[in-house]
């Protein structure tokens, strides 16, 4: 009776090991799913933030607030009628003035004078396009929204993350190249 149930136990492990090997497929993970969804939620937020800039510009009755195509809105403060200056251009070295507010007004960084080359050197984004469109001796407030200045990360000190700013610049010299 052993010895049966012995060789019945033996005969069904050999006929189970003996069956074919079922294939494991690979789980399924989309990271393009998740990147869409970054990608749709940053829009909307970039919308937010662009809605919330313009209604607080319409209500700035004094300053006529200029598009750039480029992401930022600009007004002149103190503009060049007399268009003998002309604008910087890639590689020339200027010297700025500047201070950096938040959207209210609230002072983040005092003025500060810097030489800069054109294009040569890291800077706040929409700054880097906005000095090409001044000229020497001009004054220019730029409304930088977040993803033009310091973005998801801020500047690690006083400007927050996704934050909107605001610039004054004051375009002093450009030395050509």
């Amino acid at each position: 009776m052993k010895s049966s149930f012995y060789f019945f136990a033996i005969y069904v492990f050999l006929f189970c090991s003996c069956a074919e090997p079922k294939v494991r497929r690979p789980k399924q993970h989309s990271t393009t799913s998740f990147y869409k969804e970054v990608i749709d939620q940053n829009k909307k937020l970039n919308a937010l933030e662009k809605q919330k800039i313009e209604n607080l510009l319409s209500k700035d009755t004094l300053n006529t607030y200029y598009s750039s195509p480029n992401g930022f809105w600009y007004t002149y403060n103190q503009k060049d009628s007399t268009n003998v200056n002309k604008s910087p251009v890639s590689g020339d070295l200027i010297t700025i003035s500047f201070d950096i507010k938040d959207i209210t007004n609230n002072v983040l960084y005092e003025n500060r004078t810097v030489d800069y080359k054109v294009d040569k050197e890291d800077f706040i984004p929409a700054l880097q396009e906005g000095v090409k469109l001044m000229k020497e001796g001009e004054q220019v407030t730029f409304v930088i929204p977040s993803y033009r200045a310091f973005g998801v990360t801020g500047d690690g000190n006083k400007i927050g993350i996704n934050q909107t700013i605001k610039s004054t610049l004051t375009l002093q010299k450009i030395k050509e190249e």
